[in-house]
């Protein structure tokens, strides 16, 4: 059979069956049989590699004509049927623009890290921090360096972190940040060549990145909240009465916190943030690391434009899972990525 014969079979075949279509099931499948992307007009187009020379014209302009006439009737027919099928006049158009009927018990709500992002930056903001905000994509002098993090640092080793740039081969090599006092060090930049600042006074919020191995307590993608206390005079004190207004106003009056002296190369004096807290219900509560803080390390003030003789500083840094967990008797980080329904809904 010739294609020019194919393609008047289908043609006959086609218009035909369609007369007998009397609903929409069966215009369904009459459209997959013939104008689908796996129909028969599909089928007869490698014959076109057949055709003499003096004849494709001809042959191309017969196929174009048959799928015409088969678009034509398709929607012809679609017309014909309506929305509801069966061969009757479709009743009025559904608008799409209305308000949907909502059953109460089915209304979504804020992700669990996204609430309690958002209220973590409401209480600070009580305490007169301003939300700053800074790139995911960053380069390891504001991860690393203006950090006082040395290059022998084991944090800096490329296996516990997401290095865009081999570090080897670059010299300011780019990165996913594995924390978010980069804000930090960017605010205090952009308040010295601005001229808006100290004082600074901030908390930065957002998303950050190591290859930890994923268990119950760690994630290779998480979310931090760092603050940020620059002014004349700021001292230790000025971050023990911060951290416990926090601590009161989220978790209440009765939250019980202590700080345990530790090091970080960007604060000093550097401490851990820890929370007594009961992570399943029922259990007796236990010390939970929350977070680190301290002084601002005078080599950070420096590397950021700030003369270290005249400010001083206080950082903090919160894991919001961690929180979340605590304030919500959450068990295990990865419950909070596993889009479990039930779960959801239950926090």
């Amino acid at each position: 059979m010739t294609m020019l014969e194919a393609l008047n079979e289908i043609e006959t075949n086609a218009m035909s069956e369609l007369a007998q279509v009397n609903s929409a099931d069966s215009l369904e499948s009459w459209r997959i049989a013939y104008i689908g992307t796996k129909g028969k007009i599909r089928s007869v187009m490698p014959m076109m590699k057949d055709v003499p020379g003096d004849q494709k014209a001809a042959i191309g302009k017969r196929l174009n004509e048959v799928k015409s006439a088969l678009d034509s009737g398709f929607k012809s027919k679609q017309s014909e049927l309506g929305a509801g099928g069966g061969g009757k006049a479709a009743g009025p158009a559904l608008d799409l623009t209305e308000p949907g009927l909502i059953d109460s018990k089915s209304v979504g709500k804020e992700h669990i890290i996204t609430r309690v992002r958002g209220e973590l930056v409401e209480i600070f903001a009580r305490l007169g921090f301003e939300v700053a905000q800074g790139p995911e994509l960053e380069d390891d002098e504001h991860n690393f360096v203006k950090l006082n993090i040395p290059d022998a640092h084991p944090a800096r080793d490329p296996i516990d972190n997401f290095y865009v740039d081999d570090p080897h081969e670059v010299d300011t090599p780019r990165m996913l940040r594995s924390q978010t006092s980069t804000v930090q060090i960017r605010t205090m930049e952009d308040a010295v060549a601005k001229g808006w600042g100290p004082p600074i006074k901030i908390v930065s919020p957002g998303r950050v990145y190591r290859p930890d191995t994923v268990d119950a307590t760690h994630s290779f993608m998480f979310h931090q909240i760092e603050g940020l206390f620059v002014d004349k005079g700021v001292s230790m004190s000025d971050l023990m009465s911060t951290l416990l207004q926090f601590a009161r106003a989220y978790f209440g009056e009765d939250a019980d916190v202590r700080l345990r002296p530790s090091f970080f190369p960007f604060t000093e004096p550097s401490a851990e943030f820890d929370m007594m807290i009961a992570l399943k219900p029922g259990t007796d509560p236990d010390w939970i690391e929350l977070g680190g803080c301290g002084m601002v390390d005078p080599n950070v003030l420096s590397a950021s434009g700030i003369d270290p003789e005249v400010y001083t500083g206080f950082a903090f840094g919160f894991g919001i899972e961690r929180i979340a967990m605590g304030k919500y008797g959450i068990p295990d980080i990865r419950m909070l990525f596993e889009n479990d329904i039930r779960f959801l809904q239950r926090v």
